[in-house]
Parts: C-alpha cells; sequence; structure tokens
C-alpha cells in the first residue's frame, strides 16, 4: 500500500477510522472521546473481554505482532495510537511507514525500556535520582554502598509495584536480581519523598503545548492511591514541575499525550518516570477540566489545535481496585450519596485485587471539601482497607 504521509498529515476529520493499540481503561476512555467528537476507532488488543474492546467499532481480538491483524488496521485506520507503553516497537514501526502514529515509535520504546529512560533524562539535563544499570551479579562490584537503600526495578515490564523490590543492601539486592531472573534492572535510591506529583501534557505535532495542572499523588502498595489537583504545593514547585515536564517532552520531540511522574524531596525536585500515554494521575481531567487528557490524545492524533487544560473545578480522584470485591459488590449507593462525585467504572469483567475496576472524582468549588468529601466516600467504599 502506498500513501503519502505528507497527505495525511493535515487535519483528519470524522468520521475517520482511529486506531487504538491496547484495549484497557485508557482505551476506552480514548473511544468514548473520540465517539463523542465523530470518529471511528478500531481496537487491536488480544483480551476478547477488553474494556474499549466493548465498545469500538471493531475490536481485532488478535497479538499485538498478528501480522494480519495489523495489515487490517494499516488498511482501515487513518492514524494510530497506543495505550500503553509495551505494545512492541516494531508493531509501531510497522504502522509508521505507511499511517500516521503518535506517539512515535522511538518515543515508546525509550519509555518502555528503564535503562533508556533513565539514561535518557539524565543525558538530556534533566534531575534524577542516582541510579547504576544492574546487567549481570558483576555489576554490584561498581555500585557505591551509599546508594542503600534502594529500589531494583526490571527494566521491562514492570508497573503499579510489579517488578520491584526494596533492598537494603547488597545481599539484598543480588538475592532480589536473582528472583527477577537475571533481567536487566535499574538500581535506583530510596529517597526521602515530601511529595510525589505529577504533569499531564499534550504536545502536538508544530511543538505546541498545554499542561494540565500539576497533580498531588498518594500510591499505596505500589499503586496509585489518590491524585489531588491542584496539588497542595506552592506555585514555585507547580511551575518548576510544569516546565521540567515540557522541556521533557521537546528534547524527547513527543507528539501525543505524555505523563511524567516526579519526586520532590526538599528543594529537590527529580523525575521518576514518563508514561507515553494518558495517565492514571490525569483522570481527574474527565470531571475536573475544559478538556481532559483523552480529549487532547484525539486532537493530537488526528492534527487539530491543542484544548484549554484549564482547572475548572478543584478535583480528587480516587482509584478503585479489586479487592473492595471480595466480600460481594460494593456498595455503590454510599459513592452515589456524594452529590458531587462521578463514578467512572472500567467494564472489566473480573475483579481482582490490585486490579484497577474504575475510579471516582470529586469536584468542589472549595478543595478542602472535595479532599474531605472523597476520603468520605473512600472510606464507605473500603478502600484501603
Amino acid at each position: 500500500m502506498s500513501v503519502n504521509l505528507a497527505e495525511l498529515s493535515s487535519k483528519i476529520l470524522p468520521p475517520a477510522m482511529l486506531g487504538m493499540l491496547g484495549g484497557g481503561q485508557l482505551g476506552r476512555f480514548f473511544v468514548i472521546a473520540a465517539h463523542e467528537m465523530g470518529y471511528r476507532v478500531t481496537v487491536l488488543d488480544p483480551d476478547l473481554n477488553s474494556p474499549a474492546g466493548k465498545i469500538a467499532d471493531v475490536h481485532l481480538c488478535a497479538a499485538y505482532d498478528d501480522r494480519e491483524a495489523l495489515e487490517s488496521m494499516a488498511q482501515s485506520c487513518v492514524a494510530i495510537t497506543t495505550e500503553f507503553e509495551n505494545v512492541p516497537a516494531e508493531t509501531l514501526e510497522f504502522f509508521e511507514q505507511t499511517r500516521i502514529v503518535r506517539p512515535a515509535a522511538a518515543a515508546v520504546a525509550t519509555a518502555q525500556h528503564r535503562v533508556m529512560e533513565k539514561n535518557f533524562i539524565r543525558d538530556a539535563g534533566l534531575p534524577v535520582a542516582p541510579f547504576h544499570v544492574i546487567e549481570t551479579s558483576a555489576d554490584f562490584d561498581a555500585v557505591d554502598a551509599a546508594i542503600y537503600p534502594a529500589i531494583l526495578k526490571v527494566a521491562r515490564f514492570g508497573y503499579d509495584g510489579k517488578g520491584q523490590a526494596r533492598v537494603g543492601g547488597r545481599e539484598q539486592a543480588e538475592a532480589a536480581f536473582e528472583q527477577f531472573g537475571g533481567e536487566t534492572c535499574v538500581l535506583e535510591k530510596m529517597l526521602a519523598l515530601d511529595l510525589e506529583v505529577s504533569v499531564v501534557l499534550a504536545r502536538d505535532v508544530h511543538g505546541h503545548v498545554a499542561a494540565f495542572p500539576v497533580a498531588e499523588n498518594s500510591h499505596l502498595n505500589g499503586i496509585l492511591d489518590i491524585s489531588i489537583a491542584p496539588a497542595r504545593c506552592d506555585d514555585a514547585l507547580r511551575e518548576k514541575a510544569t516546565a521540567l515536564a515540557i522541556e521533557l517532552a521537546q528534547k524527547l520531540e513527543y507528539v501525543g499525550v505524555l505523563g511524567v511522574e516526579f519526586f520532590v524531596c526538599g528543594d529537590q525536585i527529580l523525575v521518576n518516570e514518563i508514561a507515553p500515554r494518558p495517565h492514571n494521575s490525569g483522570h481527574y481531567t474527565l470531571d475536573g477540566c475544559v478538556t481532559n487528557q483523552f480529549d487532547q490524545q484525539v486532537r493530537v492524533l488526528t492534527g487539530h489545535a491543542l484544548g484549554d487544560p484549564r482547572l475548572h473545578s478543584p478535583s480528587v480522584m480516587v482509584n478503585i481496585l479489586g479487592n473492595i470485591w471480595q466480600d460481594g459488590e460494593p456498595d455503590w449507593a454510599a459513592a452515589f450519596a456524594v452529590p458531587a462525585l462521578k463514578l467512572h467504572l472500567y467494564g472489566k469483567h473480573e475483579p481482582r485485587a490490585g486490579r484497577k475496576m474504575g475510579h471516582f472524582t470529586v469536584v468542589d468549588a472549595d478543595a478542602d471539601n472535595a479532599y474531605s468529601l472523597a476520603m468520605q466516600a473512600r472510606e464507605a467504599l473500603g478502600i484501603g482497607e
């Protein structure tokens, strides 16, 4: 198939077919946003019950390297994006030959490998925690003992606390490395954190950037639990985080929606991780912003002007994990008893401990009241017990 990519670079209008690699909740929200704008969506995901696949115009239930499925998607879709960073880079490269792909394969490849990610952040001159790359046990010889206590993280496929181990010294680190099967890892110094924040932004093909307000995040068992927007910190810190996120996106030549996580330690702000897609901590934008992060994903992919990321109401987002189904269906009436609460369930067919099943957001003109109401609803649903 011969296609002029320059011709495709102009604005893509409804009812064009867009492609989504991945069928989880992020893909589902993309499908909803695209449908509201008049587009059609094909989802490629190997799970027959994928949340995005259930509502897509077309669900290609196949592996991400299935040649027949890839060719079918390339034939029907004008532009293609992804909802998670572990799509094989080769798949994105295949589509880049004939289709608009945002973000690009090279950017996704950087984000999906911790070693490439850490090296990129450091080499770009951005602040990052001390780290060492561990490829073999012998690499521990070069590690300064001052890095301990530390966290050992596998380079690939680690998320939501998976593939990570806290280690107090070399002996524990080597044992964890063995448990990870000797896979390439990053050994990163564990820091005394004052705050964790994140910035979600959209950058278009012309280099224009729209950044959402900085979110303050807290985690439970390695999984995001609560996001508060705007973050409860001073303006200088919010401005610094936003500036660093924009600088990172520019140096990565990123086109799409990008999530950047930061550690705040005293007067230091360090880049933790990047996500080449909409981010869990950006879910508050669905209810709290003029334009949400999935609207922006559609806009960037189709070449339109970025939407207004302005926060119209302080917002608190709480993740809902499968744990709260352990005694049966959760008490949704307790959630709906809060008038300012917006419930989003993802349509996953089986709740499991640690699995993200949904989230809720409380919006209120008063930030403290939004937080108080969100914590009441969180407790009523049994979250965190």
